[in-house]
């Protein structure tokens, strides 16, 4: 038997609004699509998996698209880092600033 929403709200959340049956079946339900979305994701990346075992060449291939895409990642943020502290210009030696490579002392009032 379902408690109802009526009553005391003797086994019911406070302000919930509905039976306290309703709504754990609701989330069991919830729970249970959910474990199944990741059942079929993991068949699929056993899938892609077996593919790989299967086949050197698929597995050569997607290891060297992979690497590629690390050397380029790699590239890309040695290139924004230097661009983002001043860069070196292309010359290797970083920008200079002007004070002859000693210490500004900096008065704050």
């Amino acid at each position: 038997m379902s408690r109802s929403a009526g009553g005391s709200g003797a086994g019911q959340e406070p302000g919930a609004g509905e039976p306290i049956d309703d709504a754990a079946a609701r989330g069991v339900e919830a729970l249970q699509a959910a474990a199944k979305e990741m059942i079929t994701a993991a068949r699929a990346a056993l899938d892609v998996a077996d593919g790989l075992v299967s086949d050197p060449g698929t597995a050569r291939g997607a290891f060297s698209a992979l690497t590629d895409l690390a050397r380029n990642a790699a590239q890309a943020a040695t290139t924004a880092a230097a661009r983002g502290a001043g860069g070196t210009r292309g010359t290797g030696e970083p920008p200079d600033d002007g004070d002859g490579g000693g210490v500004q002392r900096i008065p704050v009032s």
